[in-house]
């Protein structure tokens, strides 16, 4: 059994606002939330092009991508780690892996955000306990949670992977938004909605907001 009283805290000697004052800017999560196809991942990809312009240090965590490496699947994991190791850390989609799912990827989007990093998280993450959970880890402003407010019936008519398709027939168990549920955020910092307005138009709402409160600063341009 692990002894937890081994595991301590240890302060850097660099701190964050030494760090966001070298950046020029404060460190934040950005936690895009919304159904699949719903234009998370293509927003936070605009965003985080349109920050790389303004000298912002960002960073792009998406839900695709993490779980090809730190929230592989068993299935992923098995040939290279074995039965054993595969089942025991493997995340798949039930609802107990969600969770854990999110809990990691909030844990290492804190970490960017103390760095004086603006984290860019776009996963379904569908669950509100979960979201709120993660936002309770971070200081109060650290969490912003930007809803994509986007229409099933539209994210089923992009369908960019056929996901839809393949929930539908009954191929993928467990769909969000088709045999499990989707629970919208109930006060968001901001509901942006991809079915009415570019990727480019919602990013830029972003950086407004950002510089609302005084994340980003103000520019001339």
């Amino acid at each position: 059994m692990t002894n937890d009283t081994n595991v301590t805290w240890h302060e850097h000697r660099v701190s964050r606002e030494d760090r966001e004052r070298y950046n020029g800017h404060r460190g934040c999560v950005i936690w895009f939330t919304g159904l699949s196809g719903s234009g998370k991942s293509t927003i936070a990809n605009v965003l985080d092009h349109m920050l790389a312009e303004r000298g912002v240090k960002a960073a792009v965590l998406d839900g695709d991508n993490v779980r090809h490496g730190l929230n592989a699947s068993p299935g992923m994991l098995r040939d290279t780690h074995g039965d054993e190791f595969a089942e025991r850390f493997g995340l798949g989609f039930t609802a107990i892996d969600r969770e854990e799912n999110i809990r990691r990827i909030g844990a290492v989007a804190q970490l960017f955000c103390e760095t004086g990093t603006i984290a860019l998280t776009a996963f379904i993450s569908p669950y509100r306990l979960d979201r709120d959970r993660v936002r309770r880890t971070m200081p109060e402003g650290d969490f912003i949670e930007v809803f994509v407010d986007t229409p099933l019936e539209i994210c089923e008519a992009r369908d960019p992977k056929g996901l839809y398709k393949k929930a539908r027939a009954g191929e993928i168990k467990h769909f969000t938004g088709i045999d499990d549920p989707y629970e919208a955020p109930e006060s968001p910092e901001l509901v942006v909605r991809a079915g009415e307005r570019t990727p480019e138009a919602l990013a830029s709402e972003v950086i407004d907001y950002l510089v609302s409160r005084a994340i980003l600063p103000v520019t001339n341009s």
